[in-house]
């Protein structure tokens, strides 16, 4: 059974990347991927009733991410539909590309830390599409947003999902995990970003002027960005305050979005009016983007279902008898397989007596496997965002970005290592 869905999840990713040679959509592919996954899964399974139990509880995750991502997408077309980041935009002082580069970079890194690298790439990939009119300019900005969200994610217990995990299950601190893996994820950030910065030496962006934008619209764009941002915000602080997963704070962020945008427009004309309700943002999110997401994830869940992913860890701890070792290969498993399932299948394989508390294993892991995913466009929440936004081709994105993640890669891995050694 295991090696059937192994077969299938590496022919529907085959599919996947080479999506534009075959001319299918990556939606359909991940989505057939992970139904057949499921469906060899609970054909061999024996019990029906228990395998279709484990389907609806790895849903409800799997859901819980898609309604978050549906969510903060949803809050971001309304600032853009309001040319609310147009005054972000005409503060961007500014004309070199590379030092617009710096400093994209540099608010994602710390924006992902306090918001979430996910919220945090869409919200910056969509400012990088006001900021930018060269197509092939914003896809190796947006390139660099994925490194960076994903490094900034990596050192806040609410940056990313899989430093969320430790967190609460107790393996990590939010005190040390901050003072352990600030600069490793600086370096992660730093160094692609040194290199890209030649590419757009001597380049400069042309003026962000607003044709045709009246007094009332600017105030309206205003109003909207920081409603948004400030709602935005305020997701991790209600996850803090009430216990709730993250996506019902973004439920809640669009729901007063909504009332927001009803009566900014309550008096004005119903077809004017029309042009700006949260049911045309709706209209213009990229669902098939979602649906992509959703048919990964429950490809990816479908190994873990099965075991494999349990099996692999098991390997991994046999074969290498290194906790670095162990977390770097674990960190660039999370490219290729979801980094939530292989992080949980380590907190269920080694336990808080093996590792205790703010142990470097826990600590390098999370590091690793918040950054790993950059290494591909899909191997990551925050990279999948960033595709439903800017076309980028997982070719395109294998080709020019992946190596500049992997190097960064390295130099975390490196500087976390220097660390140790020196007793940082």
């Amino acid at each position: 059974m295991a090696t059937l869905i192994i077969i299938i999840f590496i022919l529907g990713y085959a599919a996947i990347a080479f999506e534009h040679s075959l001319k299918l959509n990556k939606a359909a592919s991940a989505l057939i991927t992970g139904v057949l996954c499921w469906a060899v899964y609970v054909l061999q399974a024996g019990s029906g009733h228990g395998a279709h139990e484990a389907l609806l509880a790895h849903l409800g995750e799997i859901s819980s991410i898609l309604f978050f991502l549906l969510g903060a997408m949803t809050v971001v077309e309304l600032i853009d539909m309001h040319n609310g980041f147009d005054f972000i935009t005409q503060r961007i002082r500014t004309k070199k590309k590379a030092t617009l580069l710096f400093l994209i970079t540099g608010i994602t890194f710390f924006l992902s830390a306090l918001l979430d690298n996910l919220t945090t790439a869409i919200v910056m990939t969509s400012l990088c599409s006001k900021l930018l009119s060269d197509k092939e300019d914003r896809l190796w900005f947006a390139g660099m947003i994925v490194i960076a969200a994903n490094a900034g994610g990596a050192w806040s217990p609410l940056g990313d999902v899989t430093t969320t995990m430790l967190w609460i299950g107790g393996q990590i601190t939010a005190l040390n995990i901050i003072k352990q893996l600030l600069l490793p994820s600086v370096a992660v950030c730093i160094v692609p970003v040194l290199i890209l910065a030649f590419r757009f030496r001597g380049k400069t962006i042309g003026d962000n002027n607003l044709p045709g934008i009246t007094k009332e619209e600017k105030q309206d764009g205003r109003i909207m960005l920081f409603t948004g941002i400030g709602l935005l915000l305020f997701v991790p602080a209600f996850k803090s305050l009430t216990g709730l997963p993250p996506f019902m704070g973004m439920l809640l962020a669009l729901g007063l979005m909504w009332i927001v945008t009803t009566r900014l427009h309550k008096q004005k004309e119903s077809e004017q009016a029309e042009r700006f309700t949260v049911t045309r943002a709706l209209e213009k999110i990229d669902t098939s983007s979602i649906l992509f997401f959703l048919g990964i994830l429950l490809a990816v869940s479908a190994l873990q279902a099965a075991g494999v992913l349990t099996q692999l860890s098991g390997i991994l701890s046999r074969q290498l008898h290194n906790d670095y070792a162990i977390g770097i290969t674990l960190g660039l498993l999370s490219a290729i397989v979801d980094n939530v399932p292989l992080v949980a299948a380590a907190q269920g394989m080694y336990d808080l007596n093996t590792y205790p508390t703010d142990h470097m294993f826990w600590e390098f892991l999370a590091l690793t496997t918040g950054t790993g995913g950059s290494a591909i466009i899909i191997g990551s929440a925050a990279g999948v965002a960033v595709m439903g936004i800017e076309p980028i081709g997982f070719g395109w994105y294998l080709k020019r970005i992946s190596w500049l993640a992997l190097v960064g890669f390295a130099a975390g891995v490196l500087v976390y290592m220097l660390g140790r050694s020196l007793h940082f």
